[in-house]
């Protein structure tokens, strides 16, 4: 009988590369992830109330079943205009700190699953979007998809920003 045989990653490195699941989606010719366990919904574009004095990126409010949750453009967001939002656009709703958001994107491309360890590090270059917004590089074929933090991008929208009941 064969002797048992240490399994590999069952030490304490194996937390390390735990596999974590991120949402993919486009926004212009890039792609961008979020930690799938702050996606609430995806649906499709609805129009929205327009709210006065109001910041450009921040598109107005949906009724959600009861609950009034604010859309922001992400292409505004990352200082990259204004989008027109067509059938075709998605609304991805989130679940920041107690509160619903929604993000305007392109289109929802994958789900993807990656060891926290393969997630690389942001380099320090002038970018259009605020280094703050990034919390990691996640390397996919040929291709790299930028993860973002969801927390950092949406700061200045706090407690008095929240979603509330209708």
């Amino acid at each position: 009988m064969a002797e048992p045989q240490d399994i590999p990653n069952s030490g304490p490195d194996a937390a390390a590369a735990q596999a974590r699941q991120f949402i993919s989606f486009r926004v212009g010719d890039d792609e961008f992830a979020i930690d799938i366990m702050a996606v609430r919904e995806i649906k499709g574009w609805t129009e929205t109330t327009v709210l006065p004095n109001q910041q450009d990126y921040m598109l107005g409010v949906l009724n959600l079943r009861g609950t009034i949750v604010p859309i922001f453009d992400l292409r505004c967001r990352f200082g990259l205009g204004l989008t027109t939002a067509t059938r075709s656009h998605v609304v991805i709703i989130v679940a920041i700190g107690g509160r619903l958001l929604g993000m305007l994107v392109d289109a929802v491309s994958d789900i993807l699953t990656v060891n926290a360890a393969d997630i690389r590090p942001v380099p320090d270059v002038d970018q259009p979007i605020d280094n703050a917004f990034l919390a990691g590089i996640i390397p996919v074929g040929d291709s790299m998809v930028v993860l973002l933090s969801l927390e950092n991008l949406f700061a200045n929208h706090g407690p008095a920003n929240a979603a509330i009941a209708a």
